[in-house]
């Protein structure tokens, strides 16, 4: 295809994901004024959703098209809608050798449809559709536009994922089986399942969920993801994809099975804790720039993971706003990573001193998003890991007192290994390859960095714009538990 005609492609595509992230705005005004912001009465459900779009699919096994958004699912739609139009506009005039920038930009909005769709869906087969649609868009952004160990990379990907997917299927008809419904608006909160079969779906979901997310120990297809995937591959993995795992927990695992969930938060917690400090002690020995941010990441979603595992309503906020704040920064720093990687021709540190000289705009915006991504109070990523300790702490007793002290540990590491990240890559003599970053930061990339840095700053403000309206669905989350 002409070069001409494959840009104005991606520029259709662009104003498609720009449309999207509008919508995604209106959403809140759009919403039935005569009930006020929710309509949580004696007799409404757990889950009262904004807006509410349900009617037929297959009316002969049953089958319901059911999507809502309420305070949990919206900040993940907003993040998605604006993570797809940045890597959409990033394409424009950066698309990485391998295919055509056609083919990515719509892979992209596939992407997305499957994304939000999942954060959208009422209904756990539809959840499950749209879980599984963004599987193979996302083999073909690695295996089509990665690095040169890409194919490897993606076949890990899609075998770790097709493995969760098949656990994921195996939670969905339990559930799906014993409660004779798939809507979660009539599951969470009902106690409809049985003890036992509680304790297998939740197990079954668990595995699935910790898969997408990942958790570890289930995180090893992710560094290797992350390092072979183009720039937009990364933001969208770690933005947004991997969210899809900590949400489903909370939304269906612990809507459709609360007793059983209760029951494992302990065992969660100390899985958390081994995910915060592994994580963490693996990035000091790492000498790869994407791999490094990737290793975070596992530690990053173990906070996430110990503010679900409390089981409590600051817990669950903990893991909400640590999903919005996670992938924001993560996304910020793939993006920085992206462009010191294309224009240096590497990831490693040792080969990226001294970057204050040759690119003191480029060093100072790493600098943000690292310390930002370490925790630094008045930044996004402080509430997430800061909550989760304090929810940890208010659980009471000497197990859960000493989770939240090793977790705390682990956010000490985590600041260790970014400020020698800092040290490694800006200070120093500038090596050879850092002197060729000397070109200007284009305008596609401060249009794509400007969005993410400006958030970063206005949650770690203002945590309440992600938080305002969670309070009422997450009790009606955890309104089945004993």
């Amino acid at each position: 295809m002409p070069s001409g005609r494959d840009r104005a492609a991606r520029v259709v595509a662009t104003v498609a994901a720009a449309l999207t992230f509008l919508l995604t705005l209106v959403i809140p005004f759009a919403r039935p004024t005569e009930f006020g912001w929710f309509d949580y009465g004696p007799e409404a459900p757990a889950i009262t959703p904004w807006l509410d779009l349900h009617f037929d699919w297959v009316p002969a096994l049953g089958l319901a098209f059911h999507l809502g958004v309420d305070g949990v699912s919206y900040p993940l739609v907003v993040l998605t809608g604006l993570l797809t139009l940045l890597c959409c506009a990033y394409t424009i005039k950066k698309v990485p050798a391998g295919g055509s920038g056609r083919a990515l930009a719509a892979l992209l909005l596939v992407l997305e449809v499957g994304v939000i769709g999942t954060f959208l869906a009422l209904d756990l087969i539809l959840f499950f559709v749209f879980f599984e649609i963004v599987l193979l868009p996302m083999y073909a952004v690695i295996a089509g536009w990665g690095g040169p160990d890409r194919r490897a990379a993606a076949r890990k990907f899609v075998l770790y994922t097709l493995a969760g997917s098949v656990l994921l299927l195996l939670g969905v008809v339990t559930v799906v089986a014993e409660a004779g419904t798939g809507d979660l608006l009539e599951l969470t909160g009902a106690s409809m399942l049985s003890r036992t079969t509680q304790t297998i779906a939740f197990t079954l979901l668990l595995l699935a969920f910790a898969v997408k997310a990942p958790l570890w120990p289930l995180h090893t297809w992710l560094p290797d993801a992350h390092t072979e995937a183009p720039t937009v591959g990364s933001v969208i993995l770690a933005g947004v994809l991997l969210k899809m795992g900590t949400y489903g927990l909370i939304r269906v695992g612990l809507g459709v099975a609360p007793d059983a969930a209760e029951a494992a938060g302990p065992v969660l917690g100390l899985f958390a804790v081994l995910a915060i400090l592994f994580g963490s002690l693996i990035c000091l020995r790492q000498y790869e720039l994407k791999r490094l941010i990737a290793y975070s990441s596992v530690g990053h979603m173990g906070f996430v993971l110990l503010g679900i595992a409390t089981f409590t309503e600051i817990g669950i906020q903990a893991a909400l706003i640590g999903n919005i704040a996670h992938g924001l920064i993560t996304g910020l720093l793939f993006f920085l990573a992206g462009t010191i990687k294309d224009r240096s021709g590497t990831g490693s540190l040792n080969q990226l001193s001294g970057l204050r000289e040759s690119a003191p705009r480029l060093a100072g915006l790493l600098g943000f998003a690292a310390i930002a991504s370490l925790g630094l109070p008045g930044l996004a990523g402080f509430w997430g890991e800061a909550f989760a300790v304090v929810a940890a702490v208010r659980a009471g007793g000497p197990y859960w007192l000493t989770l939240a002290a090793l977790a705390a540990v682990g956010g000490a590491l985590t600041a260790a290994y970014f400020l020698r990240l800092l040290r490694q890559v800006t200070h120093g003599p500038a090596t050879p390859e850092v002197r060729a970053l000397r070109p200007a930061i284009a305008g596609v990339e401060w249009f794509a960095w400007a969005p993410l840095i400006v958030l970063t700053l206005a949650v770690g403000l203002v945590p309440a714009l992600v938080l305002s309206d969670t309070s009422a669905p997450i009790l009606g989350l955890l309104a089945g538990a004993p």
